[in-house]
């Protein structure tokens, strides 16, 4: 009953109108979340007039000319040593990197992985059906493993893996309204953080950005974290005030 308490006060700020973003816990692991309605104006960054964004700063510095800033940012999928992202990434419409459909190493290549798309709507779509489907999405980046796929948990996910580390990700409501990016701020293997989108936020598709290089800007929590310059950032677009 006191879990079920627990994943309930997790679930509740779904139906906010707002984007909104919180500290929570489960199963004795700490998680920021920020969510994220389909009406807002999320973007995907990654090459400025000078190059590679890298960095939040970056990104705000490109936005103050809109007289606009970041409600929220983070890393939003895996790159090469250049910066380039790893896999399908489409910002406006137009791909600038293509599809990886073929297994490989390192988590990317743990298949399945998947698209993270979005423009009228929110989807997370495992990448071969995505390479079939070929949806239209204003924006997508590729990422993976799926973690959590039409409610099942990655086959390949283990209970008690001692595989654990700081993981950020993102999933997305049955109705493609709703977007949650999360960030653990316990180090945790991949088969609690997937539950943690499926069982405590009910969401039945989720797909992993990174782990150790995971980094979020949400100026509500107090939160500009710095690091190694990024590749794909994700966030929302708000005006300056």
């Amino acid at each position: 009953m006191r879990w079920l308490l627990a994943a309930l006060l997790v679930v509740l700020p779904l139906v906010a109108k707002a984007q909104t973003c919180w500290d929570t816990t489960f199963e004795g692991a700490d998680f920021s979340l920020c969510r994220v309605a389909n009406t807002e104006d999320l973007r995907l960054f990654h090459l400025g007039p000078d190059g590679n964004f890298g960095s939040f700063d970056a990104v705000n510095d490109q936005l103050a000319a809109e007289g606009a800033k970041l409600g929220f940012a983070m890393n939003a999928g895996m790159y090469h040593p250049d910066r380039r992202p790893v896999g399908l990434y489409v910002e406006e419409g137009r791909a600038q990197t293509r599809l990886v459909t073929r297994a490989g190493p390192g988590n990317f290549g743990l298949l399945p992985n998947g698209v993270f798309c979005f423009g009228d709507r929110f989807s997370i779509v495992e990448s071969r059906r995505f390479a079939k489907a070929n949806p239209k999405c204003r924006y997508a980046t590729q990422s993976g493993p799926m973690l959590v796929i039409d409610n099942r948990l990655h086959p390949r996910f283990l209970p008690d893996s001692d595989s654990e580390n700081i993981r950020n990700g993102v999933g997305v409501s049955a109705d493609g309204r709703v977007a949650m990016f999360v960030m653990s701020n316990t180090p945790v293997n991949f088969h609690r953080f997937a539950r943690f989108f499926r069982d405590a936020l009910g969401l039945p598709n989720a797909l992993y950005f990174d782990g150790r290089i995971s980094r979020l800007y949400a100026p509500t929590l107090g939160r500009h974290d710095i690091g190694f310059p990024m590749g794909p950032i994700v966030g929302t677009v708000v005006a300056k005030g």
